[in-house]
């Protein structure tokens, strides 16, 4: 089936479709991961955008059950330079294109990843249509130009209820905020101690307090932080009443809370190989990130926060920290552990915030 990608810019690109036969207009954006295509699919984060492979083979490993990173897939659609539909791995379960069609994702193969990836490169991230091919320039860019970017995407992949996520021998209860959490992080702060209750978005101090945890997690999600002003909200009350966490969005909300500024990047960070510094440490890490927003680090003078990670590549702000009240954020995703120093010991930090916070409260009980 012949299909189309049209640009906000006027560019065409002609390809094959897979996945979803519907039209979709949506942001379009750039990954440079080398594998992980399931894990991208499912990630909340990509929610209303199309995303360019940037590694020309994708679809050859299937998808198994166990690798979702949600119980929901939000993604638009998937623009790739090779499509293979005859999976080789004895853990899959279905096939990229079935799973895609099955939620209304689009897809569209036979493109020049490399041409896309520069224009996005040079022009930023932008609006894009995929339709049939024999659809007319007039009636995408018409399209194009009806679509406003969504400010919800938040609300529309929160939670909508409390769940659970249980370990054994649990040291501490974590209250996860979940604006969109990838269930790695979740199994992550599972394998740290922690027994975690996550939470819809715009739970309320009361509500959190409730259950009596010992640490607070700011998860990460899609969209502009500064359209999650509950969080906002939540993050002035509870700071300094115990220790928080926050990834990716969660240091972008933590960011805007302490009265720092946010600003959307040109074209984003999204793969498996971004170099980060520790400034505690003077290690070099190499970060999965997937983040349209950014803190803006020349605003943290007199916030109370403290810088601890830089991004290498632009020096983009992506870790802070407020000692005073227990507080620690990165923009990065420590969970995924992508290079050979493995960044999960944020992980270990924040439990070890936790085993502080504790020992503080009980003394000044007794």
């Amino acid at each position: 089936m012949k299909r189309k990608l049209v640009l906000e810019n006027g560019m065409e690109f002609e390809g094959i479709g897979f996945g979803s036969k519907k039209e979709k207009v949506a942001e379009i954006v750039f990954n440079t991961s080398m594998v992980g295509y399931q894990e991208i699919l499912s990630d909340p984060s990509y929610c209303d955008q199309f995303v360019v492979m940037t590694y020309p083979l994708i679809g050859n490993y299937g998808l198994t059950d166990e690798d979702y990173e949600s119980k929901n897939i939000y993604m638009s659609g998937f623009v790739v330079r090779e499509y293979n539909d005859l999976p080789s791995n004895f853990r899959y379960t279905r096939t990229l294109s079935d799973v895609m069609e099955e939620n209304k994702v689009v897809g569209i193969s036979d493109i020049d990843t490399r041409e896309l990836v520069r224009v996005i490169r040079d022009y930023g991230s932008m609006k894009a249509f995929i339709c049939d091919v024999d659809k007319s320039h007039e009636y995408a860019m018409e399209h194009i130009k009806n679509y406003n970017y969504p400010t919800n995407q938040v609300d529309k992949v929160s939670s909508k209820r409390v769940w659970y996520s249980r370990t054994r021998n649990p040291l501490y209860n974590v209250v996860c905020v979940d604006c969109g959490c990838k269930l790695n992080i979740i199994r992550k702060l599972n394998e740290f101690g922690c027994n975690v209750v996550v939470v819809p978005y715009n739970v309320t101090k009361e509500e959190v307090l409730k259950y009596h945890p010992d640490g607070l997690f700011l998860s990460n999600g899609p969209g502009d932080p500064e359209n999650v002003k509950p969080v906002i909200e939540l993050i002035k009350e509870l700071k300094g009443k115990l220790p928080i966490l926050g990834i990716c969005l969660g240091h972008q909300m933590i960011g805007l809370a302490y009265g720092a500024k946010t600003y959307k990047m040109k074209f984003g960070h999204r793969g498996a190989n971004h170099p980060v510094r520790d400034l505690e440490t003077s290690k070099v890490e190499i970060t999965s990130q997937n983040h349209s927003f950014a803190v803006d680090k020349s605003s943290l003078e007199g916030t109370g926060l403290t810088l601890t990670h830089i991004n290498i590549l632009d020096n983009e702000a992506e870790g802070m920290k407020d000692e005073k009240n227990y507080l620690m954020c990165v923009q990065y995703h420590p969970e995924s552990a992508a290079g050979p120093e493995d960044s999960t010991y944020l992980f270990a930090r924040f439990r070890n915030l936790m085993k502080e916070w504790k020992s503080k409260c009980q003394k000044e009980e007794i």
